[in-house]
């Protein structure tokens, strides 16, 4: 009794306390929630974090607005200023030539030329008169324009006495941007301007009342974050502004010279995960390093970030892209890196985990997380040799947001699906099961099981975004793309070559690796996802079952790529989905702002270059941000429209039949028709006579693809989370062979999953126009689905090509809008080898068994189940 009422007394002073700021910086809301106090039980940290992280709109003062008001009218401009460039013409040139085409100088002399001459005789020029006037005009705009700076750093830790590297002896420049202008770019962008969560949130399905996770603010790690700030009374009604930082060295050429860059990006959790993985500007780079060919690296240095700081404590007024200003406050978030890079910026040693205190000989197993706190004691109390060995911390080193509030590296490192799931654990289980091989077969019956499962995935049917390997997984270098499409045909193909429990270990890392990537995560996927990794744990021992023990397959579990994956619930619950926080990310970066930039470069002190071209790039984008929101970008500068590259044959019922080889496919029209025309009727259409079935004789348009668009968010998708797909039915395709490829059809809406999907294989899209309405359809062949659920082992469908009584195939035309997905079929090849003649367009027709590829993509993991 007492505990309760001490409790109730802290939440009346903490409520009073609320209102008390809320009475001094917004007194027109203080009744509204002071009614809201009395009425409801809330927790009051919540209470209080709403009201001081608000994000309420202010003037350029930071004087807080009434509510309603809206924001200041935009600097009045004319429709037609085009500043710097003429018009349209003028910068629609400018953006095709300097980023679409990014055509070089020589050629944007000679272009120009033959343009101008073109022009001579009707007394008129053209755009611009070489590439340094584009240039000039570029470089002329003061929008998206952040000024680069640099300093000098130098290695200061000890030398050998003998052959000290010339790198210990030299210093290196840093070029980088204020990261505080960047991030004010990205607030005031208003590409993007919807697609910005103001306010920390908490977001619960509306079915169940279930708690989910999808973008950062939904996150735990923002709402701790936010209890702290609050603590100032100085806070009240501000923004919190998460700034998530990614670096990575990338490589642009090989062989010549200073070939390798160190850029670090910077991002801001505020935008939803969508728009940062379509990139749409939300991820910038802010730091440059040329890094010669030697060993050594360097971490983020603090000097960059040097300008975030006062921020950080002390909120300053920053405008938006829909137009308000508000009170912003930064905070340092979640840090993007591989893990070499992760060992750098924790310094910890290579091995030991980042996030927890899991000793380096024994990852398989949680243990407690790893914080500043824990390392300053240590630091304090051992030696470097103590701290090296037992504690796996490089005491001489000290981590870079040490020099900043509210800042904790070992808490900061992101989830990484890129190289702790694909390039880390699945490529692992790849290699073992080679190694699985050998070991448990002579040489030469290991490579003839090899080449078999190469010739699987060769075999394998096309579908719409899957990379074919026409050599199987042969590949010298994979990358990570190359890893990403094996993961979608692996499994099956490995069925027959090794035991149960290793594709089992295979089945729970693709689910795990599948439900991580999901959109929006709930407390139910949670659940999935942890028992997928204790399913995998519980089998991946089987790759050393039956080995010698004192030469294992796999010398050890205890590896940090895997043991990351013990994190992954938890970081969840504090940073949102991990598709939004992916080093895939900055690495894609890595083309636009490093590669290209590089190529497009003299090659001779590259750098100023390429840190020239990416202001530019900048700046240009900007401007086209600026022209869009201002209505000037609609529509087309061309006055004709491009017609869909796609075949159109008018065709007789007849025909088509006889191309399909379907002699009874106007009977099957006859019904469709009925089908349509009498959307009620309980009858089965093999209980109607043929005569009550209406006739059509006319013509047909046959159509060669189809296009399906549809919301895919957890799929690689543009801004608002939209994909297309192609679905293909021709007779010939790039001239080579017939592709016809398969489709989910909604047969029973009621049910879930598979349960309420039929898989069908499209022979040909046509459409017709019968007492005046058009009916856009399709011709099928039905799989029949092989029993109640999933295969156990792969957790896939098993379906079977459909045949009718007389053994013909079972064919029928659905309506277009029955089709609900693509899907894709790999074929249960079981212990039988496959033909080294058979080629991948041949697979639908020379199996009896098919699993229902929900690897795929990610939206057919979330339908296939």
């Amino acid at each position: 009794m007492q505990a309760m009422l001490t409790c109730h007394l802290h939440l009346q002073a903490m409520m009073a306390w609320a209102s008390l700021m809320l009475l001094v910086h917004r007194p027109h809301q203080y009744l509204m929630l002071r009614c809201n106090f009395m009425d409801q039980a809330i927790d009051y940290i919540e209470i209080t974090t709403r009201i001081l992280m608000a994000s309420w709109p202010c003037d350029e003062n930071g004087v807080f607005l009434p509510p309603g008001t809206p924001p200041p009218p935009p600097v009045n401009r004319p429709a037609d200023d085009w500043t710097p460039f003429r018009d349209r013409v003028e910068f629609e040139t400018a953006e095709l030539l300097y980023i679409d085409n990014q055509m070089s100088a020589t050629k944007i002399d000679r272009l120009l030329n033959l343009w101008a001459a073109t022009l001579a005789k009707h007394n008129n020029q053209p755009p611009f008169a070489d590439h340094q006037d584009l240039y000039h005009t570029i470089d002329s705009s003061a929008l998206g324009e952040v000024k680069w700076e640099s300093f000098q750093v130098q290695y200061s830790g000890e030398k050998p006495d003998v052959n000290v590297p010339s790198w210990m002896d030299n210093s290196f420049d840093v070029w980088f941007r204020d990261p505080r202008e960047v991030v004010h770019n990205m607030l005031a962008n208003p590409t993007y301007s919807d697609e910005i969560n103001y306010r920390l949130y908490c977001e619960y399905a509306s079915s169940n009342d279930e708690r989910q996770w999808k973008d950062f603010m939904s996150g735990d790690w923002a709402w701790d974050q936010a209890d702290k700030i609050s603590k100032d009374s100085d806070t009240v009604g501000a923004m919190f502004v998460p700034v998530i930082l990614g670096s990575d060295k990338t490589t642009v050429s090989v062989g010549t010279g200073n070939n390798e860059y160190y850029p670090l990006y910077v991002s801001i959790g505020n935008v939803r995960n969508n728009v940062r993985r379509a990139h749409q500007d939300a991820v910038a780079i802010v730091g440059f390093l040329a890094i010669p060919k030697t060993k050594h690296q360097f971490a983020a240095d603090p000097r960059i970030l040097q300008m975030l700081k006062p921020g950080m404590t002390t909120p300053e007024v920053a405008r938006f892209g829909d137009g308000h200003f508000r009170r912003v406050i930064y905070g340092l978030g979640p840090y993007i890196a591989d893990y070499e890079e992760q060992v750098l910026l924790a310094c910890i040693v290579r091995g030991w985990c980042p996030r927890c205190l899991a000793h380096h000989h024994d990852l398989d197993h949680e243990a407690l997380v790893h914080c500043r706190e824990y390392t300053d004691a240590l630091v304090e109390e051992g030696t470097l040799g103590e701290l090296w060995d037992d504690y796996g911390i490089v005491g001489d080193l000290i981590p870079f947001t040490n020099d900043f509030p509210r800042a904790d590296i070992n808490q900061l490192i992101a989830p990484d699906i890129l190289h702790q799931l694909i390039k880390g654990a699945f490529d692992h289980l790849v290699t073992w099961v080679e190694k699985y091989l050998e070991d448990t077969y002579t040489k030469c019956e290991a490579e003839r099981c090899m080449d078999d499962i190469d010739q699987r995935i060769a075999t394998v049917a096309s579908f719409s975004g899957l990379q074919c390997f026409p050599e199987g997984r042969g590949f010298k270098q994979w990358t990570g793309d190359d890893l990403k499409a094996l993961m979608k045909v692996y499994l099956p193909a490995i069925e027959g070559h090794v035991p149960a429990d290793i594709m089992r270990a295979f089945r729970a890392l693709l689910e795990f690796c599948y439900c991580v990537r999901h959109n929006i995560i709930s407390q139910t996927t949670l659940l999935q996802i942890q028992d997928a990794l204790a399913r995998f744990h519980q089998y991946h021992g089987a790759f050393n079952q039956g080995c010698d023990a004192d030469a294992p397959i796999v010398a050890t579990f205890s590896l940090s790529q895997q043991h990351s994956l013990l994190h992954y619930p938890r970081l969840i619950q504090l940073f949102g989905t991990p598709n939004g926080l992916c080093s895939s990310i900055t690495e894609s970066k890595h083309i636009k702002a490093v590669k290209e930039p590089w190529w497009r470069s003299s090659r001779f002190n590259a750098l100023g270059q390429m840190l020239r071209t990416n202001q530019w790039l900048d700046k240009l984008t900007a401007m086209c941000a600026d022209f869009t929101s201002r209505g000037m970008m609609n529509g087309t500068v061309l006055s004709m429209v491009l017609e869909a590259l796609q075949q159109k044959r008018v065709k007789a019922i007849p025909v088509l039949a006889t191309e399909l080889n379907i002699p009874h496919l106007s009977n099957h029209l006859h019904q469709f028709l009925f089908e349509q025309l009498h959307p009620d009727d309980p009858r089965d259409l093999s209980n109607i006579p043929e005569l009550q079935f209406p006739s059509y004789q006319g013509r047909i348009s046959v159509f060669n693809s189809a296009s399906s668009r549809f919301y895919a968010p957890s799929d690689i998708s543009g801004i608002g989370g939209m994909r297309t797909k192609y679905i293909r039915a021709c007779s010939l395709w790039w001239n080579e062979a017939a592709r016809y490829n398969c489709v989910f059809v909604n047969t029973n809406p009621d049910m879930e999953g598979m349960q309420g999907l039929d898989v069908a294989r499209v022979l040909c899209f046509f459409s017709f126009t019968f007492r005046g309405t058009t009916f856009p359809c399709t011709v099928v062949h039905w799989f029949d689905t092989i029993g109640n659920s999933a295969d156990e082992d792969t957790g896939m469908w098993v379906v079977r090509p459909g045949f009718t009584r007389n053994c013909s195939p079972n064919i029928s035309i659905i309506h277009v809008d029955a089709i609900f997905h693509t899907s894709h079929l790999i074929p249960v090849w079981g212990t039988h080898f496959v033909s080294h003649d058979l080629k991948f367009h041949q697979s639908y027709d020379s199996f009896q068994f098919y699993y229902v590829n929900k690897y795929a993509d990610h939206h057919a993991f979330e339908i296939a189940y």
